[in-house]
């Protein structure tokens, strides 16, 4: 027995805007509520009211363009955008490849997204090397790149005493005082590295009864012994945090030696000081 093929019609609907009441209007099934569904709802709710009109029904729905489904990428990137989100979803590293990328390298900035009354921050290294921390995005996010180089002022006995800047990932107090040219073996005590720092209140369990900072903040003094050989785990352990102070005192007999090379300097000539030694 030939077999025959019926052919099928397929009618293509130009594109239609979502009316303000969520609905849209379909041929022959009328008005069909859109708002809040799914595309797969939305072909089942147009096929179920077909049925009896048309032979053996199929719908597809395709979503064009979302007008009310955005996300505003600003901030230190190479163009600000306003990025229409679809419905395969984007992610906060799709943001920034639309926006171009940022301006200043990778390490050196952080990613910011204000999603309703929160605001969440990470570098971008971070989401980069962590594909977890790649997070979807929603209708209204603000993602905003900021270059933000973080920063610790070395003070004292140290090889450097400067405001020293570090990647936003974050670096040790070893890689610190590495920075900052380490100790001055003449001159500095290394039982007395001190890191002057504010800290949450809410972070410190003693703090209970602790006068703050009208923005809840405490002035807290860290102090590690180098003199011990456990403190280097220690430091290789313990991350500075942006505005950090790190001091290196001076020897117990530093100031003394500096008052008289100062007092010997101004009063004799070098060649004096030289004679008078032998």
């Amino acid at each position: 027995m030939p077999s025959s093929v019926v052919p099928s019609n397929a009618a293509t609907l130009p594109a239609q805007t979502i009316a303000s009441d969520g609905t849209i209007y379909v041929p022959f099934a009328g008005n069909t509520l859109v708002t809040g569904k799914s595309l797969r709802e939305i072909e089942a709710e147009i096929t179920r009211k077909l049925r009896g009109r048309a032979h053996e029904p199929q719908v597809l729905v395709r979503l064009i363009a979302n007008n009310t489904a955005y996300v505003t990428v600003v901030g230190d990137v190479n163009n600000s955008v306003r990025m229409p989100l679809t419905p395969r979803g984007e992610h906060l590293l799709d943001a920034l490849a639309v926006a171009g990328g940022t301006k200043n390298p990778v390490e050196k900035m952080t990613l910011q997204v204000t999603r309703g009354d929160g605001v969440y921050s990470l570098p971008l290294e971070t989401v980069i090397r962590d594909p977890r921390q790649n997070i979807p995005l929603r209708a209204g996010d603000v993602v905003t790149a900021l270059f933000q180089p973080l920063s610790f002022t070395a003070l004292g006995a140290t090889g450097k005493s400067d405001e020293i800047n570090f990647e936003a990932r974050g670096i040790s107090l070893a890689q610190a005082l590495a920075r900052a040219g380490g100790l001055i073996d003449n001159r500095s005590n290394a039982e007395g590295v001190f890191i002057f720092r504010f800290e949450s209140k809410q972070a410190l369990a003693f703090a209970a009864d602790v006068p703050a900072t009208p923005d809840g903040r405490v002035p807290v003094i860290y102090r590690v012994d180098l003199r011990d050989p456990r403190s280097f785990f220690v430091a290789q352990s313990f991350p500075m945090e942006n505005k950090d102070v790190l001091y290196i005192a001076n020897a117990p007999g530093s100031e003394l030696q500096k008052f008289l090379n100062l007092l010997l300097s101004t009063i004799y000539p070098i060649d004096r000081v030289i004679t008078l030694s032998k």
